[in-house]
């Protein structure tokens, strides 16, 4: 083989080489980031056909709505812990930090965590759902036969009641 060539062939096979590693390691450090999409009802029943469950010690998003009287605040701590459902299971959040201002019981939230036990997730971030219109499409799905009354429609924190006679 001439000289030339196989100093070619050498740097091809370097360069080669060196991108395959690179993009082992974007694909590796991606991986260890992702945060896949789960409701309730996924993580106790399973997802998909197949009925995949998240592994404990795994990272992942849940949404759901909070159940009505579940909360419950440590009052020396900044701790939470509140129960959220979809349209079956129910699972346990714990959370230390502070809640965002529209967090309240009977509203839909996001929350980004590791899964501790089978229904418990220990939440590193709670996002409040801000508007009755949006929703995950996975959530809203799963939703659709859940009558929720808003508290507007109920009467409750309307600034001027009207009387019933």
């Amino acid at each position: 083989m001439n000289p030339r060539r196989k100093q070619r062939l050498i740097t091809v096979g370097v360069i080669g080489g060196l991108l395959i590693g690179a993009v082992s390691l974007m694909l590796f450090a991606l991986n260890e980031n992702i945060d896949l999409f789960y409701t309730p009802s996924e993580i106790i029943d399973g997802k998909g056909k197949d009925g995949s469950k998240p592994q404990i010690g795994q990272r992942l998003r849940i949404g759901g709505l909070v159940v009505e009287g579940s909360v419950t605040r440590n009052q020396d701590t900044l701790a939470v812990e509140f129960d959220l459902i979809d349209t079956g299971p129910v699972v346990k959040i714990s959370y230390i930090g502070i809640l965002p201002d529209l967090f309240r019981e009977g509203q839909g939230i996001v929350a980004t965590g590791v899964l501790q036990a089978d229904n418990l997730i220990v939440a590193e971030e709670v996002l409040a759902k801000h508007d009755e219109e949006y929703m995950p499409p996975e959530l809203a799905e799963k939703l659709k036969g859940i009558k929720h009354v808003k508290p507007s429609d109920a009467g409750i924190n309307s600034p001027n009641p009207s009387p019933s006679y």
